[in-house]
């Protein structure tokens, strides 16, 4: 009979939820009913907690028996163990030292947002920034070819943005959701006026600064993506799949091209850009003009182009095929409804508010809101846009209530999972859903306040950092645990032992898809879907869109 400690191996914040789970190999209780007991020791030996665990059942997915054992209580600042034992006071089973302070939630949330600097495609990263990462500047992307299939002559200027995940695509779909989720954070970070300035953390002094200045780079990406016609080119891509190789390698094996358009990739700009018109409106107002422009030009194009499928071509990246616009459509609504209602903007005077507000009424029927965000399914960025709006409080109300009711079934669900997921199944990137749905709690939690909502988004990212069933901190370079060969080619190609720090890797996947690259996963049952292996593309690649909500998550986690 096997026991294992389930816990957070980064810690916990003093005034937050401390809990954990004694795991053992038996669908079965081997205790016979009676509740083992856990003791809390600090770094010093003594003793500081001790109580009784209470069992959560069986687990479907990892075929565990589960007690869980709780010590919020203990808010002093330090290093701790847990150790646990039977009722003859035998140790069955001991964690290694995690800590407890606030300043760890603030250092994940730099870490994971640094991430995007090292994503960056096209300029150097700097010895002063990038530290021992550091690389010369590579796929400029200042002159590329159109793909065969657009029948297109000439080049195109795409230069900047971010890599998408292990492979040097850049997408604007994929890259829409993230950098929407992002420009999320940086409104509630803005309005709460909240101070997270260290400049050990932050290069630039503060969060919000930092993360505005990640945000523009990806944007000015975007904005090159727009052709004349307004329509949104779909992705920037090699002409096949690159090896193990460093940017520069890459860059001078093998040329890039660019495909698109399509009805998605256009409005997934359209509502990145009318969203970043509210964030930079204070600090950068041209800027945020030009983003507001653009999102017109786009949405207007979309009206005109309402399902042109995207490019089906993946010889040396990802599909991101989506045939359904609806979630697309009502994201932009709403994105714009906020922006023009009520104000007058470029080539859009009052006259757009009834064009939206009467499209936004079918697409809420249309559209009910998901757990949370993804790249396929954007509707969640309608309902919420439309929750933030003032301009029509029938419409706030309306939004508010609607995902207030997601949150309580997320919670719901949540307290009848051994380990406290909502979610039911584990897929591709399942660390991104995880942080999705504690990102829906804290945002609800924005407008109707409870404790119930934070503490189960914090349990939630505790799997995330380690109190999960394959034992492992989800994060690079965040804890003893974490991944050392997540798939991803600059990882593996810059010389340097250590991952890039701060990339979440995609998580336990029960499809398993790369079960042909021959990964070594540590047991049959679906909860055991991760091994930390290069070949493990369906578990272990690193992804935009899965380091987003994560960002968003800490940022308001910061906030509570």
């Amino acid at each position: 009979m096997k026991f294992s400690v389930r816990y957070n191996h980064v810690g916990y914040a003093p005034k937050g939820p401390k809990v954990f789970l004694l795991t053992c190999d038996s669908t079965d209780n081997p205790l016979k009913g009676m509740l083992p007991w856990f003791e809390v020791f600090a770094e010093n030996g003594e003793r500081v907690f001790g109580a009784a665990m209470a069992e959560k059942g069986s687990c479907s997915y990892t075929d565990e028996f589960v007690w869980e054992g709780c010590f919020t209580s203990l808010e002093t600042v330090g290093r701790y163990r847990i150790s646990v034992v039977d009722t003859k006071g035998n140790v069955l089973v001991e964690s290694k030292f995690f800590e407890v302070s606030d300043r760890l939630v603030l250092e994940q949330l730099s870490s994971t947002l640094k991430s995007f600097y090292f994503q960056r495609s096209g300029v150097e990263l700097t010895p002063d920034r990038a530290g021992k990462w550091a690389r010369p500047a590579a796929h400029l992307d200042d002159c590329i070819e159109f793909h065969p299939s657009m029948e297109r002559e000439g080049t195109w200027n795409a230069h900047g943005g971010w890599y998408d995940a292990g492979d040097y695509g850049k997408y604007i779909v994929n890259g829409g959701v993230s950098v929407a989720t992002l420009l999320l954070a940086a409104e509630f970070a803005d309005d709460r006026r909240v101070a997270f300035g260290n400049a050990e953390l932050f290069y630039a002094g503060s969060f919000r600064a930092n993360l505005l200045e990640e945000i523009r780079f990806e944007l000015e990406f975007f904005l090159r993506m727009q052709d004349t016609d307004g329509g949104v080119f779909f992705k920037v891509s090699p002409v096949r799949w690159d090896g193990f190789v460093t940017p520069k390698e890459s860059d001078e094996a093998q040329k890039r091209q660019i495909l698109g358009k399509s009805t998605t990739s256009t409005l997934n700009f359209a509502g990145a850009l009318a969203q970043a018109h509210r964030v930079f409106a204070k600090a950068y107002p041209g800027f945020a003009k030009q983003c507001l422009e653009a999102s017109i030009r786009a949405y207007r194009w979309a009206i005109e182009n309402p399902d042109v499928t995207y490019p089906h071509n993946t010889e040396g990246s990802g599909g991101y095929g989506d045939e359904r616009y609806d979630d697309e459509f009502f994201w932009v609504r709403a994105m714009l409804f906020r922006e023009v209602c009520g104000k007058v903007c470029v080539d859009c005077g009052r006259e757009g508010c009834d064009h939206f507000r009467n499209r936004l009424l079918s697409d809420m029927e249309k559209c009910p809101p998901s757990f949370g965000l993804d790249w396929r399914d954007t509707q969640n960025l309608g309902w919420i846009a439309l929750a933030l709006q003032s301009v029509a409080p029938d419409l706030q109300v309306r939004a508010r209530n609607t995902l207030k009711v997601v949150a309580d079934e997320i919670v719901r669900l949540a307290s009848e999972d051994p380990y406290g997921l909502s979610i039911r199944r584990f897929i591709w990137g399942s660390n991104g859903e995880i942080a999705n749905h504690a990102l829906t709690l804290f945002l609800v939690n924005e407008w109707f306040p409870s404790s119930v909502y934070v503490d189960c988004a914090k349990k939630m990212l505790d799997f995330v950092f380690g109190k999960n069933p394959v034992d492992c901190c989800f994060v690079t370079g965040s804890a003893w645990s974490s991944p050392k060969f997540i798939h991803h080619r600059i990882s593996h190609s810059d010389g340097i032992e250590e991952p890039i720090p701060g990339l979440v890797a995609g998580g336990i996947n029960a499809d398993r898809q790369d079960l042909h690259r021959f990964p070594h996963y540590p047991g049959p049952q679906p909860g055991f879907s991760y091994t930390d292996e290069r070949v493990s593309f369906a578990s272990n690649e690193v992804a935009i869109n899965w380091n987003a909500p994560l960002v968003a998550a800490l940022c308001f986690e910061c906030l509570n």
